[in-house]
């Protein structure tokens, strides 16, 4: 296992380092540069026209790394997880090539995006449940479970979607939504790994691989990283940033540790937490708690570099996954 999940994490972000040069110009000749909304960061004005649609280049990173080191046959882990990556990530898609070709900043209509997503999120939910993972949800610092039945199903709705656009609502500076999903990813090779060894001594589950296809969402998201770093070269589009939360709430369901997800994705929380304050706020008393949301624009507006943003918000993200590693260990006292 451990030469399988350094293959996985080195060709998945070889890959992405491959795939950059070869995605960015051709996105700049099919001109599918990123509109910019007006009532944004003025700051951000210049970014227009930067390609976007870029997830689909450690979409190819990881699909690659995860299809070669995986152990053969493939198991039905993987094949999930990765289904329902590219599931999200073609609804993204879908949705950015709308803006592209119609010069907008809005793509699918608002219900379109919800409906394709609820679907996606519930046949993640059978698959898995089918698979043997069940309908017991662990609770994180506790050895508290309790079976939540046929309500389990709109338990994982609500989480897919939750977890899906709140990277995707994150992903508005260079580098921000790819480097918190990168620790959130390695949060879950650590924890992927100690479920195998648990399932392993235990005997049967549903972890197996896992650690694998985590390798390479890490490894993806750091090549990605390489073009995405500000100044961005290339934005990862809801393409990316949908992709991005399909991954990791398959590995959440699949590893059995889906509240867990919630800490180690702290930061995509919060950031989603600061929008429905705001929104309340405003349509409530007419004033807004902060300058502007999501939470990180906030901090831009109040002077801070989009650089340092950045900086602060990895090592919230990287305090979080520790946090969810210690909640995971915690669930075997």
């Amino acid at each position: 296992m451990p030469e399988k999940i350094f293959w996985a994490v080195g060709i998945a972000t070889l890959a992405s380092l491959i795939a950059g040069p070869f995605f960015i110009p051709l996105l700049r000749i099919l001109k599918f540069g990123q509109s910019i909304r007006d009532e944004g960061p003025k700051s951000h004005l210049k970014k227009a026209g930067t390609p976007t649609i870029g997830g689909l280049i450690f979409l190819v990173g990881i699909t690659v790394a995860v299809l070669i080191a995986a152990a053969k046959p493939i198991s039905p882990v993987i094949w999930i997880s990765l289904l329902a990556m590219l599931g999200f990530g073609l609804i993204g898609f879908l949705d950015d090539f709308i803006k592209v070709l119609r010069h907008r900043n809005l793509g699918l209509r608002a219900w379109q995006k919800l409906a394709a997503q609820l679907i996606l999120a519930l046949l993640l939910a059978f698959a898995s449940v089918y698979l043997g993972r069940g309908t017991v949800v662990d609770f994180p610092f506790t050895s508290l479970k309790i079976d939540f039945g046929v309500l389990y199903y709109p338990l994982i709705v609500v989480l897919v979607l939750a977890v899906t656009n709140s990277v995707n609502l994150t992903d508005g500076l260079d580098g921000l939504a790819a480097g918190c999903t990168m620790f959130a990813a390695i949060g879950y090779l650590v924890i992927t790994i100690a479920a195998v060894n648990y399932e392993t001594a235990s005997g049967g589950g549903t972890a197996a691989d896992l650690p694998v296809f985590a390798g390479a969402l890490a490894g993806g998201c750091l090549g990605f990283l390489r073009f995405n770093f500000y100044p961005a070269r290339v934005f990862m589009g809801d393409c990316g940033s949908l992709a991005l939360g399909g991954a990791l709430g398959a590995l959440a369901i699949l590893s059995k540790t889906e509240l867990i997800l919630i800490i180690i994705g702290g930061v995509f929380v919060i950031e989603t937490l600061s929008v429905i304050i705001q929104v309340i706020s405003f349509k409530t008393t007419g004033k807004r708690v902060l300058r502007m949301a999501p939470l990180h624009h906030h901090f831009e507006l109040g002077g801070w570099s989009e650089k340092k943003v950045v900086g602060v918000f990895w090592s919230a993200s990287a305090l979080c996954t520790l946090l969810g590693i210690g909640a995971y260990i915690g669930m075997f006292r």
